[in-house]
């Protein structure tokens, strides 16, 4: 038998459409799901509280949180093809299982499927799991299930994930090269700093003369990089391990997230991402069926920002006064004024789903065209800053070999 161990939740009451956040004993994650769902609570995360002192468990945390849009939009898209077929829901997960190419997601699909041959509903065998399966893919789902139409739940799913892959692929082709230009300068410098200053530095020796201050600064540094690298190493690996174990926390969030959205040149990016993440997300869930009050408080959740959460929740508060949706928008500094504009024409017009599309749609282009524009921009930057360090550091080698010509000369 397992022992108990303490778990960290969070949950959604779908009552009151709040976050309810606590510890719990268990001897699984499963179980923490289990018993916050007979409290009629939704699991939106569950972990294992680390343990401390003598006792901590050595980690390095894991750089991946759940399995990629574009592997939940491959698994949709096969599972509704399937149920279309009109394959039982069991052999449609063994099918699945089988031919999962990611180890966590086909380990997780196993006991899937052991819960639904059991007599769990697919939903929820799914929310059991809410680090592979997000709670918005568990909530469309479950209308699927209800409504009857499950292969056209989940290949609205599938859609909605695919486009988050495509948008993330693209954002991550346009700044492959920036980022290996930035490594291999960086490289470069540390290579100069470590191998050929030392070589200069026996040729300054046998001069005889006092070495100018920028030639003085390399050398002293290329002495001490016997201690500089090993205190670099520490430095990056304890700021990613800290990164790492803090970055989902709410204190974290409330004062990066914010920052995030106000940065010079990086700031309407991410503004852009969040909003079409959101008008997607929430899109998808009314096109599905899912009450408004209910979506929101999942979006809000998947929206990975804390300050469009914290709109989502005035949103919220002004459905249920009877107010409408886009006022709240309007007031929010996240969301741009198009936004607010276009929501309040489609909840008059009573097209509310197809309007989020739309405004997912445009501001997903305006992401594109503004990773590919920053990236156009950030090349040459980087490249003429890599031209003036390494630049000023052959200056700096060289200066005492001038000076020396210049002595020389004047004799």
């Amino acid at each position: 038998m397992a022992l108990a161990q303490e778990y960290t939740y969070q949950a959604l009451d779908l009552a009151t459409s709040q976050t309810v956040k606590g510890t719990m004993d268990a001897s699984s994650d499963s179980a923490v799901a289990a018993k916050l769902r007979a409290q009629g609570l939704t699991p939106l995360n569950v972990a294992l509280v680390a343990k401390t002192g003598l006792h901590r468990e050595i980690a390095l945390p894991r750089l991946r949180r759940g399995v990629p849009a574009k592997t939940l939009a491959i698994f949709s898209r096969q599972m509704s093809a399937l149920v279309n077929a009109g394959l039982p829901l069991l052999r449609t997960l063994t099918v699945l299982a089988e031919q999962a190419e990611d180890k966590q997601l086909q380990t997780v699909l196993i006991a899937v499927q052991s819960d639904v041959e059991g007599g769990s509903s697919l939903s929820a065998s799914l929310a059991r799991h809410p680090q592979v399966f997000p709670p918005l893919m568990v909530s469309i789902i479950r209308v699927g299930e209800s409504g009857g139409f499950l292969g056209k739940a989940l290949n609205s799913v599938a859609e909605n994930y695919q486009k988050q892959a495509d948008l993330q692929a693209k954002i991550r082709s346009a700044t492959t090269y920036p980022i290996a230009v930035l490594v291999i300068a960086m490289l470069g410098v540390l290579a100069m700093v470590t191998f050929i200053v030392p070589v200069f530095k026996k040729m300054f020796e046998g001069l005889g003369s006092e070495l100018p201050l920028p030639t003085q600064i390399l050398v002293t540094i290329s002495e001490n990089m016997l201690w500089i690298l090993p205190l670099l190493a520490v430095i990056v690996i304890g700021a990613w391990v800290w990164w790492a174990r803090n970055r989902y926390t709410d204190a974290y969030r409330k004062v990066v997230d914010p920052i995030k959205l106000k940065m010079p040149i990086f700031g309407p990016l991410v503004t852009k991402m969040a909003v079409a993440r959101f008008s997607r997300n929430l899109s998808m869930m009314l096109d599905a069926g899912v009450p408004i009050i209910q979506a929101l408080a999942i979006v809000g959740q998947a929206s990975n920002n804390w300050k469009i959460e914290q709109t989502v929740r005035d949103i919220q508060d002004s459905i249920r006064g009877g107010r409408s949706f886009a006022s709240p928008l309007a007031k929010a500094e996240v969301f741009p004024p198009m936004v607010a504009q276009m929501v309040a024409v489609g909840e008059e017009s009573g097209t509310l789903a197809e309007m989020l599309g739309s405004i997912a749609d445009f501001y997903e282009d305006e992401v594109e065209t503004a990773t590919e524009q920053l990236s156009s921009l950030i090349e040459p930057v980087l490249i003429v800053g890599l031209g003036v360090v390494i630049g000023s550091m052959v200056i700096a080698l060289y200066m005492p070999i001038f000076s020396l010509y210049s002595d020389l000369a004047k004799q």
